[in-house]
């Protein structure tokens, strides 16, 4: 943790809505928050929308060099980042199991699961070093009820939430075995328990600007960008023993 109580905060995936929203949230909260992006442009003006205090950085996420040199750029400014929410996704889906297309579940794959493992992986020693690490991605509503249009989608959003779900393994085990002493409460959760990796679960997100488009629709179930920022807020005053593992579902 920063002096002060200051949190370093990543928002991968921030130049769409949701991570306008998240970083904007996280730097009203009195964070440092770094916004990333694959696009220059497009990441520079998500940070000015988000705050004049949020720093906006290049990378491609899906290429492990890349990510560490992120983390090499993040640490020489900022030293060592507490969390990381995780908003990197896209949707492809097709009529059947037979048309699931190879351009697709590459799409998917890229997006959705190879991000996420090579984020973590890099950013995994801090976030277990801090005294309030977290790590969140977001998953949907759909891998609990997959559909045959979505194969792909929900495999690859299935694969991501597992890798989640071995990420939180390892904090537990890493934090129990640090303080043995401690114990373990009644959920089975290390007592030293202090980093977490968490699923948000939705059915789908809305912004403003889908809101105004659409002024006729009523977005049942949809998840406001607001929300998800606020629940992203939430992750660090929120115990590591009541996060770590779960899928925490957003929207009604």
């Amino acid at each position: 943790m920063s002096a002060g109580g200051t949190l370093t905060v990543v928002v991968t995936g921030g130049s769409g809505p949701s991570g306008i929203a998240t970083a904007r949230a996280l730097h009203d909260a009195g964070h440092n928050v770094f916004t990333v992006g694959s696009d220059a442009a497009r990441i520079e003006a998500a940070a000015a929308e988000a705050g004049s205090g949020v720093t906006p950085l290049v990378c491609d996420l899906a290429d492990l060099a890349e990510v560490r040199a992120l983390h090499t750029t993040i640490a020489a400014a900022a030293g060592t980042v507490d969390g990381v929410i995780h908003l990197v996704g896209g949707w492809r889906g097709a009529k059947g199991i037979t048309d699931q297309s190879d351009e697709d579940w590459d799409f998917l794959e890229r997006g959705a699961i190879t991000t996420v493992r090579n984020v973590s992986r890099v950013f995994y020693d801090d976030l277990a070093a801090s005294d309030t690490g977290r790590f969140a991605i977001v998953s949907s509503t759909a891998v609990t009820s997959p559909t045959s249009g979505g194969a792909s989608y929900v495999a690859a959003k299935a694969a991501a939430e597992a890798w989640i779900l071995a990420v939180a393994d390892g904090f537990r085990r890493d934090q129990a075995a640090a303080a043995p002493a401690a114990g373990a409460g009644s959920s089975g959760v290390p007592a030293g328990q202090h980093s977490a990796a968490a699923i948000f679960v939705v059915k789908a997100l809305v912004d403003a600007r889908m809101r105004a488009k659409s002024p006729e629709r009523k977005f049942p179930g949809f998840t406001d960008v607001e929300d998800l920022a606020a629940a992203a807020v939430g992750l660090f005053t929120t115990p590591a023993a009541e996060l770590n593992g779960q899928r925490l579902l957003l929207g009604r």
